[in-house]
């Protein structure tokens, strides 16, 4: 079998090309190249009058009218020429003078022209259609096809000699033009070593004008009308990459029928007898004769008929195709090559190479042992790791890289592990060992072993990679998994996990699991003030504290500035409410931070199992709650977790929606309580007071609602909706000529979450009103936080005329430092003095010293709680200008003070005019001049408010 192998590689290449047709495309090849090595010229019979460019030109554009045509037959019959084929479309109608003139030109020609037939396909891939020249010009003409076929490569090599269309067969352009029979005779490969430019050509225009010159290069020629024109499309591609036009085609079809070079094909018998004779050759000269030699028979071989075939094809109308000899010239120069190549060497050659240059690139240390397991191969990445060079290693035996195992373990066995390899999937066994560098020092190694038989007997091989930063990563990660980066306690996965263990005790041995979550008062003020740097110094020193007063508790960081204890507690443990007042006793102190010290309170809220919650979700949340309620109650204190607690919180968050329902429904009224001067009750102003009408349950009292508004979202919503309306509502006042002044009570979200400056000159300028007509009331817990930023803000309040008041004065803890810190104008008493003003003299000293400094100060003041006239008289006996409280009016809405306090004014009004009148104009009576003017100013006010109500809403 190994005998016959080359000549079974060569039958199947020839098998190979034959069905795939490779032996095709070479034979076109060939056959291109020798046209391309020979040359001959048109015999000059064919002249084509050429539709060219410079004919367009002057002309005009195509297609031109047939009477052109009709024209150029009169001129070529009089030049002499013998027989014109026009290769132009005359399938259509076009202006019937024009046919006409073209018919009676065919006509007096004597059918001596020929006109084109051609197949068009059709668009939707059905039948081709078959243009033929119009019935009037067929029957003056000879017809002749002018199709020709494309082949697979893109070019045209054959043509035919005629085609059936319909009934009869038609005969090609070229074979009529050089007088040929069309019957029953197979194409034939156009000779394209006739050069196309040695086809004569004229140009149309010069035809037309009738130059001698032109004319005098047809006589006796057979004529081919066609474009050339590259704007007109008839373009061909033909061997050896040259392009030419569809009439250039015509006449090298016509030229090789007229030269009788109408190429065809030799027979296969030739072929088949010229492979045989190959294949004997080489099974006779296979073993007897060397490598070179037959390769140099074969070569002069395929030479030879080369030759031979392009011999032939210059003086014979044959082509000789000799694909195949050379498919199989170059199969058997193929298996001598392969026959005579050491495969199995050469592989093992590369391989190693391969190989060599893989070990050399590796990043990770590459080692090879022989069975000994003496090194043999180190590469770069080896002695990165372990700091030796190939020449201190190569030679000693793999345990020098291990580290003798502190615990008396073996090391690792390249030779177990190779072993091991074997039997595994892939073929390799990860093992991790302490390896030791040149320097002594020790670290971890990942080794891949695995294992091979060499030439040299069987052989180890391991790739070693440093793992040592990919632990200490991998430890990083867990710490960070665990642990709060900042502070270095548990994180909330840690804690979950120690409160998940402490139930599960509980369960078997009953026992107190008890959590604190822990918030710090006041954090925010510090990261504000000093930066959040400072902020983590404290929670550093938080986290401390905490941890020595933990007494072994679980402590960890939720995040934040909130904390947490897990404790179990047996019976003879410290309570749970002593351990939280321990924990926030503890830090009474201060806390240490560098050169600073900082005083921190703790709010603590406690869930206690199974009561707080029967898991650790549970007990997180409702410690959650209860440091909440401790937030709102008991700021540096403990609460203990009570299902109360949930429904209180749980009703809070039914308030926030139902108040920001109540914000988008519009179900907030204000109303106006009266302020005035006490030496004559007179209404100086108003105190503009929100009140909530609810679709159930009618009018809720501010104090419900209020502290929910203040600590939401919907504060600084409201406060603006507050200010805007009180703001409308004076100026609707102001117009109707009762100038009041509305105070408005600030909340704490309008301070602290934009301009406050800004936006009261934008509400002042929306609405017109008069600056000093706005009142601002503020109390002492919005100035707490940012103080330079308020005292600047009410500055530029002051600058724009409106007056700022301090409200509920006397009850916070810097009242006085405030009065002479900020810009004050003014200042109310609170309720809680005034109204035990009579019975209490320590009330009376705290009010009466009251007036006296702010009259000291220049600050007006105003008294609220005023309830009888004897307080009022007693508040004016001090020197108290000013006051509201239920004596002088409830508050009620706009309607209601308007027809309280200015129809008293009315009133007062149509007094004083009844006296004027009566004195100067007794024709006209006191009554009348009395209701006209009140009629008006009620009108007035009327329309105002209307005014006011349409730009509100509802």
């Amino acid at each position: 079998m190994g005998r016959f192998r080359p000549h079974i590689l060569v039958v199947t290449a020839l098998a190979i090309a034959l069905s795939t047709g490779w032996h095709g495309a070479l034979r076109n090849a060939l056959t291109d190249l020798r046209f391309a090595w020979q040359s001959r010229a048109a015999t000059g019979n064919v002249v084509v009058v050429a539709i060219d460019a410079p004919s367009i030109d002057q002309i005009g554009v195509w297609p031109w009218p047939r009477r052109l045509h009709a024209e150029l037959l009169h001129r070529l019959e009089a030049a002499g020429a013998q027989d014109v084929a026009f290769d132009v479309d005359f399938s259509s109608p076009s202006d019937p003078a024009s046919d006409e003139a073209f018919v009676k030109a065919l006509r007096e020609a004597g059918g001596s022209t020929i006109l084109p037939s051609f197949k068009q396909p059709a668009p939707n891939g059905g039948a081709a259609h078959i243009n033929r020249p119009l019935k009037p010009f067929g029957n003056q003409s000879w017809p002749a096809l002018v199709n020709v076929a494309i082949e697979s490569d893109g070019l045209v090599r054959r043509y035919p000699f005629g085609e059936k269309l319909g009934e009869a067969v038609m005969p090609s352009m070229a074979v009529v033009l050089a007088g040929q029979d069309a019957n029953r005779r197979p194409p034939f490969l156009i000779d394209f070593s006739i050069r196309a430019g040695s086809v004569p050509s004229v140009s149309y225009v010069d035809v037309l004008r009738g130059e001698t010159a032109t004319l005098d290069k047809l006589r006796d020629k057979k004529i081919i009308i066609g474009a050339t024109a590259l704007e007109l499309g008839d373009r061909f591609s033909v061997p050896n990459g040259r392009i030419i036009s569809g009439p250039i085609l015509q006449a090298l079809a016509a030229e090789s029928i007229l030269q009788n070079r109408m190429l065809r094909w030799t027979s296969d018998t030739g072929m088949i007898l010229g492979l045989a004779g190959i294949c004997l050759l080489m099974v006779y000269s296979w073993r007897r004769l060397g490598p070179g030699i037959r390769a140099a028979i074969l070569i002069s071989v395929g030479a030879v008929f080369e030759l031979l075939a392009v011999l032939v094809q210059a003086r014979w109308p044959f082509i000789i195709d000799t694909s195949l000899f050379h498919i199989a010239i170059v199969a058997y120069l193929t298996a001598i090559a392969l026959d005579e190549i050491d495969f199995r060497g050469l592989l093992g050659r590369i391989a190693e190479s391969r190989f060599h240059r893989i070990a050399m690139s590796l990043g990770d240390g590459l080692i090879c042992t022989d069975e000994d397991q003496l090194i043999t191969v180190w590469n770069p990445g080896a002695s990165a790791i372990f700091g030796y060079l190939p020449a201190e290693i190569i030679g000693r035996p793999f345990e020098t890289l291990c580290a003798v195992a502190g615990d008396g373990d073996a090391r690792p066995s390249m030779r177990d592990a190779a072993r091991q390899a074997l039997l595994v999937p892939g073929g390799a066994v990860v093992v991790e060992f302490e390896g030791r560098r040149k320097n002594g020092e020790t670290f971890p190694v990942e080794a891949s072993f695995s294992g091979w038989q060499g030439t040299d007997g069987f052989q180890y091989g391991a790739i070693l990679r440093d793992i040592s930063v990919r632990k200490r990563e991998a430890e990083r990660v867990r710490y960070l998994a665990e642990y709060d980066a900042l502070t270095g306690l548990a994180n909330r996965n840690t804690l979950h996990a120690g409160l998940v263990g402490m139930i599960a005790d509980a369960g078997q041995r009953p026992c107190e699991v008890a959590l604190l979550v822990i918030g710090l008062d006041g954090f925010q003020s510090i990261n504000d003030m000093l930066g959040h740097s400072a902020g983590d110094l404290v929670l550093q020193a938080v986290a401390g504290r905490l941890r020595a007063e933990a007494c072994g508790a679980v402590v960890a960081r939720l995040g934040g500035d909130e904390f947490a204890i897990a404790r179990k507690g047996a019976d003879g443990d410290e309570p749970i409410a002593e351990y939280a007042e321990r924990m926030a006793r503890a830090f009474e102190a201060p806390l240490a931070t560098g050169t600073r010290q900082h005083r921190v309170r703790l709010s603590i809220g406690v869930a206690i199992h199974p009561e707080g919650g029967h898991n650790a979700d549970d007990l997180l949340s409702n410690a959650h709650l209860a440091l909440s309620k401790a937030k709102l109650t008991r700021r540096g204190g403990h609460v203990i977790f009570e299902s109360a607690i949930r429904e209180e919180l749980e009703n809070r968050l039914t308030l926030e929606s139902e108040l920001a329902l109540a914000a988008d429904r519009g179900e907030f009224e204000l109303f106006y309580q009266p302020q005035v001067r006490l030496i004559d009750a007179s209404l100086v102003g108003a105190e503009a007071l929100i009140r909530w009408r609810h679709p159930v349950r009618g009018y809720v009292s501010p104090g419900e609602f209020m502290p929910v508004v203040n600590s939401s979202a919907l504060s600084e919503r409201i406060g603006n909706w507050v200010m805007e309306t009180a703001c409308r509502q004076a100026r609707a006042w102001e117009l109707s000529g009762d100038s009041v002044r509305v105070a408005i009570n600030l909340s704490p979200s309008q301070l602290h979450s934009g301009d406050l400056a800004h936006s009261v000159a934008g509400m002042l300028e929306a609405t017109g009103l008069t600056p000093s007509l706005l009142e601002l009331e503020v109390t002492e817990d919005i100035l707490l936080h940012d103080e330079a930023r308020v005292l600047d803000m009410f500055k530029r309040i002051q600058q724009l005329g409106v007056r700022v008041l301090f409200d509920d004065f006397g009850t916070g803890y810097a009242s006085l430092s405030y009065l002479k810190k900020f810009p004050l104008d003014g200042l109310k008493i609170d309720r809680s003095f005034v109204l035990g003003l009579l019975a209490d003299s320590d009330d009376a000293a705290i009010v009466g010293s009251t007036i006296g400094l702010s009259k000291q100060l220049g600050l007006t003041v105003v008294a609220e709680g005023i309830e009888n006239r004897a307080t009022a008289d007693f508040l004016v006996s001090m020197g108290c200008e000013e006051g509201q409280g239920y004596f002088f009016g409830r508050p009620m809405p706009a309607e209601a003070f308007e027809r309280q306090f200015f129809a008293a004014e009315c009133a007062a009004v149509s007094a004083a005019l009844t006296l004027e009148l009566r004195d100067q104009d007794p024709i006209r009576s006191l009554s009348t001049a009395t209701s006209e003017r009140c009629e008006a100013d009620l009108l007035l006010r009327g329309a105002l408010i209307t005014n006011r109500e349409r730009e509100l809403g509802p």
